[in-house]
């Protein structure tokens, strides 16, 4: 229902993007996406890029007078590094970095210059998906649905995430350069980086994004690829350097028996509840109107300092990577990209499940969706299915 397309490179003079089946008539100005836009840049470990960039979104079609018209919206985002490198003679790059797709872009197209795959491979392209997702986010709060996302783990260092809803644990997140809620364990992370950058190397680590105000009924469980589950899994695995996804606390009921995994079904005030949230809101691949947790691994940025063994291509003989410009920790940054996938992915779902070509048509839908409340089914009216 919903498709985007990203185009440009991480030296090139802009990122583009185009978004096709946005409903007309949604309010959209670039201060929506500009917020997202640097939060994305903002992180402890950043590398030197960060410094160069002011990354800002322009819309350059599908907009009349502050609000989309239904047409394909167009958006770009300025490389300002751009200026320091067109005119500028770079060698050819033959020396593939370990981690990276250096190798394998150059396997698959016949690269003779490995700079050709890291500058399409660059999580550069990033900044394009966070404008993007910006926009879903703008739609998905037309309705009332608001996502965020924190921070858990760097390096091995995990923080002890207070009990608090989600939206404070957000704001609490933005307190800090390392994107966790708690504190002492922020403190703890930035120690970490410190002393991976002493050491020339670099740090992984784990986030939550979650998303709350859904209403039960996103997704399907009747196709593979409409299951909420995997549309999700894939989009948040497609960003660089992610390495595991889980919905809710998969990895930790793998380990449990049912009867302490699954979330019981009770009847309070006449609304079916439940109190755990161990399926991290999702049922056969659609939403139960808890709030969707997602947790995504994130491997250590493959550029280091400390050279890595490898093979220059044009002699064929064994050598070291050469340096280039990298993070050591892009975990707080990645989070804010993570927020984009699966805002992207649940206003696709909501489109799906709406219809409609406009926002004066799809509302009135969303309030006539079944809630979690029995008589909302229908059966006392409709007898036996």
């Amino acid at each position: 229902m919903l498709r985007f397309l990203t185009a440009g490179e991480s030296h090139g003079p802009c990122l583009t993007a185009i978004v096709e089946g946005l409903p007309a008539g949604l309010p959209l100005a670039p201060e929506d996406v500009n917020g997202d836009l640097a939060r994305r840049q903002r992180g402890f470990g950043s590398g030197g890029r960060m410094k160069i960039e002011k990354d800002e979104g322009e819309f350059l079609s599908g907009m009349a007078d502050g609000l989309t018209t239904g047409a394909p919206l167009a958006l770009r985002v300025e490389n300002l590094d751009y200026k320091n490198w067109k005119d500028r003679r770079v060698p050819r790059m033959t020396i593939p970095r370990p981690g990276h797709a250096d190798l394998t872009g150059a396997i698959k197209y016949g690269y003779h210059d490995l700079r050709l795959s890291l500058e399409r491979a660059s999580a550069r392209e990033t900044a394009a998906r966070v404008a993007v997702g910006a926009v879903a986010r703008k739609l998905l709060a037309e309705f009332g649905i608001r996502l965020g996302s924190y921070v858990t783990e760097i390096g091995g260092v995990e923080a002890a995430i207070p009990d608090l809803p989600y939206a404070e644990l957000w704001v609490r997140a933005e307190e800090n350069d390392v994107r966790c809620p708690d504190p002492d364990g922020a403190a703890r992370m930035e120690a970490r980086i410190w002393e991976a950058m002493r050491a020339k190397d670099t740090l992984g680590g784990c986030f939550v994004v979650a998303a709350t105000g859904l209403p039960p009924g996103l997704g399907s469980h009747v196709h593979w690829d409409r299951r909420l589950g995997s549309r999700l899994a894939a989009a948040v695995m497609s960003i660089h350097a992610i390495k595991g996804v889980e919905i809710g606390e998969a990895f930790a009921n793998a380990r449990r028996p049912g009867t302490q995994v699954h979330d019981e079904i009770f009847l309070e005030d006449g609304r079916i509840v439940r109190r755990t949230n161990r399926a991290g809101g999702l049922e056969g691949g659609i939403t139960t109107g808890e709030p969707l947790i997602l947790r995504a691994a994130m491997k250590p940025i493959s550029t280091t300092l400390n050279p890595l063994r490898s093979v220059d291509l044009a002699t064929g003989e064994a050598t070291v990577t050469k340096y280039e410009r990298s993070d050591f920790c892009a975990v707080p940054r990645a989070a804010v990209v993570g927020e984009a996938m699966v805002a992207w992915v649940l206003a696709d779902a909501l489109v799906e499940k709406l219809g409609g070509d406009s926002l004066k048509e799809m509302k009135p839908r969303f309030a006539a969706l079944p809630t979690n409340e029995p008589a909302s089914f229908g059966w006392g009216d409709a007898g036996e299915a």
